[in-house]
């Protein structure tokens, strides 16, 4: 049902993990406003999924290495909208068992932040507790993706649920 129910807004797919679907849209942004608007008029959607994680870059890697390589990049061009402010990286993980851990990939990429806000000469702070970004990856198998998300997005579309 969630499948059918997504597939208006991109091409949707089934992975082999349980309950878990991928699908690629043309903008990011503009399927969760889309989404959003349709959930105002109806949540049935809601009931057939717990959690919508679009992300705004996305790539392939083959190892740890080159993943923490290529979200280097990615946190670059991140880093300026973090500038001075509170943030987390939250990543979820599937697949890889074993070869990436989730929260030690997690506080590598929040030092990472914290050495390009430094080096910008605009420090920032990793908060747990209300931070006014998270930044959410997402991984499955050798694919990934990260997308920025701040506290007033989170408030405004509560069906991204990064943490």
């Amino acid at each position: 049902m969630a499948r059918d129910l997504l597939a208006e807004y991109g091409a949707v797919r089934k992975t082999g993990y349980y309950n878990v679907l991928v699908m690629r849209v043309a903008s990011p942004t503009e399927f969760v406003m889309k989404l959003d608007r349709r959930l105002q008029r109806n949540s049935d959607l809601l009931a057939y999924v717990s959690r919508i994680a679009p992300v705004a870059y996305a790539f392939d890697f083959e190892t740890p290495e080159d993943f923490e390589s290529r979200m280097q990049e990615i946190l670059a061009g991140l880093a300026p909208g973090l500038s001075g402010k509170t943030f987390h990286v939250r990543m979820h993980r599937r697949g890889l068992k074993g070869v990436i851990s989730s929260p030690a990939e997690e506080r590598i990429l929040d030092e990472a932040l914290l050495q390009l806000l430094r080096d910008q000469g605009t420090p920032g702070a990793v908060r747990f507790d209300d931070p006014d970004a998270i930044v959410d990856v997402e991984t499955l198998d050798h694919r990934a993706g990260a997308a920025l998300w701040t506290r007033e997005d989170l408030k405004r579309y509560p069906f991204l649920k990064p943490e």
